[in-house]
C-alpha cells in the first residue's frame, strides 16, 4: 500500500543533445557558474505566497500535493516524493510521481487500493491531473501501490511510467548491519512496475521479474529499438538494458544485460576515468534475472554480470534517452565522489561506446547529480541530492553550468530535489523536494538564456 499521512522523464517536445554535447572539453568544468538566466532569489510562490525556492529573475512557481493533504479519491498525499514525469493524455495535463516509501519491516494494515501489490508495503505512485492553462490540479490519485521504496524510473514512448523498487526486501525477516530488523512482507521486492498514464484508477500491479531484482533506481527506453536501460543505486552497482521480447510487452519477457568494456572484462568506472575517452562496449547476459539469493544479497545479479566481465560503477541514479543516446548519473562517482555524468552511443544490435562526458570536482558548480531531464536540444536538467545545500542546475553542450533553482523550504533546506520534468509543451518544469513532501510547477522565460 502507499503510507498515508505523510521518487526525470525526457522532455517529449524536444528530441535530446545535440552533437556538440558529446564534445565538451575536459577543462570545461573548471570555471565559476555561467550567469544563465540570472541570479537567485527567494521568491513566493504564486498560490500561497510563501517562501520555499530561489529562482531567477521574472520566473514563477506554485506549490502543490503537499504530504498529507487529501487526494480527489480522498487519501492523503503520500510522503517522500521522488521520481516523476509529465504526460499529454487528451487535453489533460497529467504527473505521474512516486513515493520513497521503506517501512523496513512489514506491518498489517489496510491497503490503499484493492489492487495493492503488497498490503504490508508503504510505496507506489500517485497520478496528478492538471489544467495545463492555469497549472491548477483538477484531481489526484493513487496510481500504484502496495510496492516498497518507489525511488525513480522512467516515462516510456506508450505513455506509461515504470516505477522502480530500490530495495530487494521480501518475506525473510532478519537483522541488518544497522541493527534493525528488516523484511517481513508479503511479497517480494525489487522489481520494476508500470503504469499507464491514461488510467483513472490504481493499477494492477505486476512485477516486471525479467527486468531485474536489484537495487533500482531510473530506467530510459530507446524509441528507435525499444530497449529498455536501467540503473542501480548502490555502491558497485551495474549499468543494464533489458531487450523486451515484444516491443513495449515487458510482462512477455526478454533478456537482462550489464554493460561490459570490450577487451578489460571487470572494467572499474569508479576512478582513474578521463572526460571524453571513447570506451567501446559489449553486453554480458544475466543468466537469471531473479535469483532467489537476492533477498539477502542486494547485488547478487549485480554479481552475476560482474562475473561475466561487466563494469562497475557507483551509484547510478538519472536516466534518460536523447538523441540516440542514452544519459545517466553516478551520483558519487569520480575521485573525489560529486559526481559523473555518462553517455552510452549505441552501434549496431550489440556494440556501442561509452563515455564520461565530465567528472565534478568542484561542488560549487554541481554536487551529487540525481534525477535529470531534457531542456532543448542541448541542455540537460539535473536535480541534486548532497544533504548540504541542493540546486536544480542545468548543463549546457558550451560546458556551462547554471543554477535554476535552490530549495529554501523552512526547515527543510538541505533536503533533495527530485523527479524533474518538464510539460510536454515545454513550458513549465515540475520538481519535487521529497522531505516534507512538495512539488512544484515553475515557469518563466526559458528562451532568454
Amino acid at each position: 500500500m502507499i503510507e498515508a499521512g505523510l521518487s526525470g522523464a525526457g522532455l517529449l517536445a524536444f528530441h535530446g543533445f545535440s552533437e556538440r554535447f558529446s564534445l565538451l572539453s575536459a577543462n570545461a568544468f573548471s570555471s565559476p557558474n555561467a550567469t544563465g538566466y540570472g541570479p537567485l532569489a527567494a521568491l513566493p510562490t504564486k498560490n500561497t505566497a510563501e517562501l520555499l525556492l530561489a529562482l531567477p529573475p521574472d520566473f514563477q512557481y506554485t506549490v502543490f500535493s503537499r504530504t498529507g493533504k487529501i487526494m480527489s479519491d480522498g487519501r492523503p498525499t503520500p510522503r517522500a516524493h521522488d521520481g516523476m514525469a509529465a504526460f499529454q493524455v487528451g487535453r489533460e495535463l497529467r504527473l505521474i510521481r512516486n513515493h520513497e516509501i521503506n517501512n523496513y519491516l512489514g506491518k498489517p494494515g489496510v491497503a490503499l487500493d484493492a489492487n495493492a501489490y503488497d498490503p504490508l508495503a508503504g510505496g507506489g505512485t500517485t497520478t496528478v491531473v492538471m489544467d495545463p492553462k492555469t497549472r491548477e490540479v483538477v484531481k489526484d490519485f493513487v496510481s500504484l501501490s502496495g510496492t516498497l521504496v518507489n525511488c525513480a524510473g522512467g516515462s516510456t514512448p506508450w505513455k506509461s511510467w515504470i516505477s522502480c523498487e530500490e530495495t530487494v526486501l521480501g518475506p525473510t525477516e532478519f537483522t541488518s548491519s544497522e541493527g534493525g530488523r528488516r523484511g517481513g512482507f508479503s511479497k517480494h521486492h525489487g522489481y520494476c512496475f508500470e503504469v499507464s498514464a491514461k488510467n483513472n484508477r490504481a493499477v494492477a500491479p505486476v512485477p516486471l521479474k525479467q527486468m531485474g531484482r536489484f537495487v533500482h533506481e531510473a530506467i530510459a527506453v530507446d524509441p528507435s529499438t525499444g530497449i529498455i536501460y536501467l540503473t542501480e543505486d548502490i555502491g558497485t552497482a551495474g549499468f543494464y538494458r533489458f531487450i523486451p521480447r515484444k516491443r513495449g510487452k515487458m510482462e512477455a519477457g526478454g533478456q537482462l544485460q550489464m554493460l561490459a568494456i570490450e577487451g578489460r572484462p571487470k572494467y572499474d568506472t569508479r576512478t582513474g576515468q578521463k572526460t571524453n575517452v571513447a570506451l567501446p562496449v559489449s553486453w554480458v547476459d544475466i543468466a537469471n534475472p531473479d535469483p532467489p539469493e537476492a533477498e539477502l544479497d542486494n547485488v547478487a545479479v549485480y554479481k552475476q554480470g560482474l562475473a561475466a566481465g561487466g563494469a562497475t560503477f557507483r551509484r547510478l541514479e538519472g536516466c534518460l534517452a536523447g538523441n540516440g543516446r542514452i544519459y545517466f548519473t553516478s551520483t558519487s562517482g569520480g575521485d573525489k565522489r560529486l559526481g559523473q555524468v555518462w553517455q552510452y552511443s549505441p552501434s549496431g544490435k550489440d556494440r556501442g561506446t561509452l563515455t564520461m562526458l565530465f567528472e565534478v570536482t568542484d561542488p560549487a558548480l554541481l554536487h551529487m547529480p540525481d534525477n535529470l531531464c531534457l531542456a532543448g536540444p542541448d541542455r540537460l536538467v539535473i536535480c541534486e541530492d548532497n544533504g548540504i545545500t541542493n540546486h536544480v542546475r542545468i548543463l549546457t553542450s558550451k560546458g556551462q553550468m547554471v543554477d535554476l533553482a535552490r530549495n529554501i523550504v523552512p526547515g527543510f533546506e538541505t533536503r533533495e530535489f527530485a523527479g524533474v520534468t518538464f510539460s510536454p509543451d515545454g513550458q513549465t518544469l515540475f520538481v519535487n523536494i521529497q522531505v516534507p513532501g512538495l512539488t512544484f510547477a515553475i515557469w518563466g522565460p526559458w528562451d532568454r538564456f
